[in-house]
C-alpha cells in the first residue's frame, strides 16, 4: 500500500520536472494537488456562470466606467474561499529572478475577485500558482476585494513544493478550501484576548480593594503582562516568570523585591539575572524605568498566575488596547464586555487614508523595477526598490486622538506587511537582507504618532504597538531577536490635549474663596428606581479657567487618522465643563458656537495641513467616515 509520504514524494518529483506552459498543465497540476490533500474535486461547469461555484474556467465579466463591458475566466473558483490564477514561469525552484509572472498574475487575480457578482461576494483569498513551482497565498479578510496582501506574510507565503512535507503547511492549503475564515488570525485571538483583558480587570479590581492607587495598580499590572508577554515570545526564558509566581504561592512577601529586581535587570539588560537565573536582554523604553512592585495577598499571586497562563503571543492588539484599558479603569471596568471599535471599521478608513496611496506608489515602483531589470539594469532597479523602503521607513502617521493605540497598531501592521513584500521583491533582486540589518532600517513603532490626554491609555498605546511590533518580528524571523534595546522610549505618544494649548490653568472659586466643582463628565451610578446609568453628582472636578488658550500643534506627519469623541453641542458643557468649552470657543473663534465637539477635530485637521508634508487625513465622525485629501475642509 502506498503511504501518504511516499505519494506526497511521487507528486514532487513528478511536477518538479514540468517545463511546459500553464494553459497545458495548470489544470492537471491543480486536481493532482486536490487530490493528493484529500480534497473535494470541481464541478464540471454549468450553463449559468451564477450555478458555476466551484469550477475550472469560471467566466466572469467586466463593467467599465464607459459603460462597456468585456470577459475573463477565473482558471478555478471556489465561491466564498478563493480565486486561483496559473501561470507557469519556467524559473527554477530557488531562482533569484524578479518574478513578473507573478506580479501580472496577482493583479488579474484581483480583478477577477473584484469582478465577481455582488451577491456571491468576494472571496477572502487569492491564489497563485506558479505551475510546479509554487503556490502564493494572499488573503483580505474583510472580504473588500480592495487589498490582497501576502498570507500570513510576505516571507513564507509561497508554499513550494517541498513544503508539502510539512502536516501544518497541507492543513493550511485544506483550510483556504475548506474553512477560509478560520484562518483569520484576529478571529482566532479574540477569545484569549478578552479572557486575559477579564483576569487583569479582576486582579486590578482587588488590588484597589486594598487601598492601592488605580494608576499605580495600572503601572504595575503594565509591567506584569508586558512580562507574561516578553516570556512567551521568548525573550525571557521560558515559564521563568510564570514559575517564580509558583514559588512565592505560599510565602509572597519577597515577591515585590524580587520583581523590582526583574524589572531592574529587564530595563538596562543584564549579564545574569539572580531572579530567573539566566541573561536578561535590555528592553529600555520607559515602561521598566520605574521597577516599583505592589504587595500581593496569596489570592492575588494566584490571579496574576492564571493570566500567566494564557498564551499571550495571541493576544490581538487592535483590541487589545481598548479592553486593557477598561480593564485598568475603576469608572470604565463595567464596559469591559460591551462594543469596542471592530478591526473591520479602523480598517475602513486606516486603508484608504494610507494603505491603499503607498500600495499604489509601490506598484508603480514594482512596475519601473522590472523593466529596469529586464533591461538588464538590476542595480538601478535594486537602487529604485530600496529608495521605497527607505521612504516608507519614514512614513510619519499620527492619530491626535489615539486612545490605546488600536488606529496606530492597525497601521503599523498594514506597513510592515507591504515592508514585507518590499523586502520579498529584494530578495528576488538578489539583494541581501544582511545589509538592511546592518543599516538598521526598518517600519518602526516610532512612526506612529499620538496625542492623548489619559496617561494611562497613552502608557497602554506605546505597550500596545511594541507588543505588536514584536509579535510580528517573531512570526517573520521566527526565533532571531529584534536588535536591542527592544524598547524604545522615542516619546512618540504625547500625553497632552490635541486641540488647545494654554500658558496656565485657573479654579474658580465662590465669594468665600472656596473652589467651584463640576461632575467630572464620565462616572455614572445606577438610578435608585430605573435602573438607569446617570451622572454620579459625587465625582466632581474643579471647575477651569484657562488662560491664553489656542489651536494646539500638531506632530509633523505624513498622514492622519482617528476617531475623536463625538459630543453633541448640549453636551459639550456637561462633559468637557464650561472652563474648556469657553476655552475652545476662544481659541477657535472661526467654528460656529452651535456646532459639535467633532467640528473642531476637523478644523485641527485641517489646519495641520502643510505644504508638501501632511498628505492625506481621515477621520471617523460619528457612524460615517470622512476623508479629506490636500486641502482644507
Amino acid at each position: 500500500m502506498v503511504t501518504d509520504g511516499e505519494r506526497i514524494e511521487a507528486f514532487i518529483v513528478r511536477w518538479s520536472r514540468t517545463t511546459g506552459s500553464e494553459l497545458a498543465n495548470y489544470q492537471l497540476f491543480l486536481t493532482e494537488l486536490i487530490a493528493l490533500l484529500g480534497l473535494p474535486r470541481p464541478d464540471p461547469a454549468a450553463g449559468d456562470a451564477r450555478d458555476d461555484a466551484y469550477v475550472f474556467e469560471r467566466a466572469v465579466l467586466f463593467r467599465h466606467p464607459d459603460g462597456s463591458t468585456s470577459s475573463g475566466r477565473i482558471d478555478l473558483y471556489r465561491r466564498g474561499c478563493f480565486v486561483c490564477e496559473a501561470k507557469q514561469s519556467g524559473l527554477a525552484l530557488k531562482s533569484t529572478a524578479w518574478d513578473g509572472a507573478m506580479m501580472k498574475a496577482h493583479a488579474q487575480a484581483s480583478g477577477y475577485a473584484r469582478a465577481l457578482p455582488p451577491e456571491e461576494g468576494r472571496p477572502p483569498f487569492i491564489l497563485l500558482t506558479d505551475v510546479g513551482r509554487h503556490l502564493g497565498l494572499y488573503s483580505d479578510f474583510t472580504r473588500s476585494g480592495a487589498n490582497y496582501i501576502p498570507f500570513p506574510d510576505a516571507l513564507s507565503h509561497r508554499i513550494y513544493l517541498e513544503d508539502l512535507r510539512r502536516p501544518e503547511i497541507r492543513e493550511r492549503i485544506r483550510a483556504v478550501w475548506l474553512d477560509p475564515m478560520s484562518l483569520d488570525p484576529t478571529r482566532r485571538s479574540a477569545r484569549v484576548t478578552r479572557d486575559i483583558s477579564a483576569k487583569l480587570a479582576g486582579l486590578a479590581r482587588s488590588l484597589e480593594a486594598d487601598g492601592h492607587p488605580p494608576e499605580r495598580v495600572a503601572a504595575f499590572l503594565m509591567r506584569c503582562l508586558f512580562t507574561m508577554f516578553a516570556e512567551d515570545i521568548g525573550l525571557l526564558p521560558e515559564q521563568g516568570f510564570t514559575d517564580l509566581l509558583r514559588e512565592m504561592r505560599g510565602d509572597p512577601s519577597h515577591l515585590p523585591h524580587l520583581l523590582a529586581s526583574l524589572w531592574a535587570d529587564m530595563n538596562g539588560g543584564s549579564a545574569f539575572s539572580p531572579v530567573l537565573r539566566s541573561p536578561i536582554p535590555n528592553f529600555n523604553g520607559g515602561l521598566f524605568a520605574d521597577p516599583g512592585a505592589l504587595p500581593l495577598a496569596g489570592d492575588q499571586v494566584e490571579l496574576l498566575i492564571d493570566a500567566a497562563g494564557a498564551d499571550w503571543k495571541q493576544v490581538e492588539p487592535a483590541v487589545f488596547g481598548t479592553l486593557l484599558e477598561r480593564a485598568l479603569d475603576p469608572v470604565e471596568r463595567h464596559k469591559l464586555g460591551a462594543h469596542y471599535t471592530p478591526r473591520a471599521y479602523v480598517e475602513r478608513l486606516v486603508l484608504p487614508t494610507v494603505v491603499e496611496p503607498l500600495r499604489a506608489e509601490w506598484a508603480n515602483v514594482q512596475a519601473s523595477a522590472y523593466r529596469l531589470d529586464q533591461d538588464g539594469k538590476r542595480d538601478k532597479a535594486i537602487e529604485q526598490v530600496r529608495a521605497f523602503h527607505r521612504r516608507l521607513c519614514m512614513v510619519r502617521v499620527l492619530d491626535p486622538a489615539c486612545g490605546s493605540g488600536n488606529f496606530l497598531y492597525v497601521t503599523l501592521e498594514h506597513l510592515k506587511r507591504l515592508e514585507g513584500e518590499v523586502l520579498e521583491a529584494l530578495a528576488d533582486l538578489g539583494f541581501a537582507q544582511q545589509v538592511l540589518e546592518l543599516e538598521g532600517g526598518t517600519v518602526s513603532p516610532e512612526q506612529m504618532l499620538g496625542l492623548e490626554t489619559n496617561p494611562r491609555a497613552a502608557k497602554i498605546a506605546e505597550a500596545v504597538l511594541w507588543i505588536g511590533y514584536l509579535q510580528w518580528h517573531f512570526r517573520t524571523f521566527a526565533s532571531t531577536p529584534p536588535r536591542e534595546p527592544l524598547l524604545k522610549d522615542a516619546h512618540n505618544i504625547e500625553c497632552r490635549d490635541a486641540l488647545l494649548a494654554w500658558d496656565d490653568v485657573e479654579y474658580e472659586k465662590d465669594a468665600k474663596g472656596i473652589p467651584v466643582t463640576r461632575w467630572d463628565g464620565r462616572t455614572l451610578k445606577t438610578h435608585p428606581v430605573t435602573g438607569e446609568q446617570v451622572p454620579d453628582e459625587t465625582a466632581r472636578v474643579p471647575v477651569e479657567r484657562y488662560l491664553n488658550p489656542r489651536p494646539a500643534e500638531w506632530p509633523e506627519a505624513d498622514y492622519v487618522v482617528g476617531n475623536p469623541p463625538f459630543i453633541g453641542n448640549k453636551r459639550m458643557r456637561p462633559a468637557l465643563g464650561d472652563g474648556y468649552v469657553d476655552a475652545l470657543w476662544r481659541g477657535y473663534d472661526q467654528v460656529p458656537r452651535s456646532c459639535d465637539y467633532v467640528m473642531y477635530w476637523w478644523q485641527a485637521a485641517a489646519s495641520a495641513l502643510q505644504p508638501g508634508r501632511l498628505k492625506r487625513f481621515g477621520l471617523i465622525t460619528t457612524n460615517s467616515i470622512r476623508q479629506g485629501f490636500n486641502r482644507r475642509v
